[in-house]
């Protein structure tokens, strides 16, 4: 069976709908929420490229140096697969994310065949990529290719969600919230922007920084 993907806000509605009918815990959290965003986001190396670049800087940080990676040109496989080291660090790439950035230029993703494979081998076909792990892998699935039924468990804002929603003692390791989101298929990607929505408003109404 084909799977489902989001293309717009009524697809959004349609599956937090089903989740608040098949999960009461849902329906609580939805209750007082703006309406959920469509986060949708281009696919393609730049995506992936820029993914890598954000990996444990600020996100001020991460804008200058892709800002700066776009301007020379090295948004695309080509250049950054035959780039010297130095030019990439130049630009503001540490040396292990210049080898993570030319492994993924030189891997020879075929990103229009992504589209037509399913969630799971697009995402074993990413994490064989160094520098790529699951939860890089499955936000792209999510939100670049806007699978409906792709979840990631190692998010930690989704994690500390589910301790909120579902009054759980402490916070769900990653195996256990992917067996919890088992509930959610097919709509696992809308239960994550509730998730998501929901904790960012938890977060602003206690003051958490």
């Amino acid at each position: 069976m084909k799977e489902r993907v989001i293309i717009g806000d009524a697809c959004v509605a349609e599956g937090a709908e089903w989740l608040c009918q098949n999960e009461p815990f849902f329906a609580k959290a939805m209750d007082g929420l703006p309406p959920l965003p469509l986060r949708l986001k281009p696919d393609g190396f730049g995506e992936l490229l820029s993914a890598i670049v954000s990996q444990q800087v600020s996100v001020a940080s991460a804008s200058a140096i892709w800002g700066r990676l776009a301007e020379a040109g090295m948004d695309a496989p080509e250049p950054v697969a035959s780039a010297s080291e130095e030019t990439l660090k130049a630009l503001g790439l540490s040396r292990q994310k210049v080898r993570y950035a030319q492994a993924l230029a030189r891997a020879g993703i075929d990103y229009d065949a992504l589209r037509q494979m399913s969630s799971a081998d697009v995402i074993r076909t990413l994490v064989a990529v160094p520098g790529i792990g699951p939860w890089t892998a499955e936000i792209y699935a999510m939100f670049s290719l806007g699978r409906a039924d792709v979840f990631a468990p190692g998010d930690l804002a989704l994690q500390e969600a589910a301790r909120l929603i579902f009054d759980l003692p402490e916070r769900p390791v990653e195996k256990d919230l992917r067996q919890m989101a088992g509930a959610w298929s097919p709509w696992r990607s809308v239960a994550a922007r509730i998730m998501w929505a929901y904790y960012r408003q938890e977060k602003q109404r206690e003051g958490i920084r």
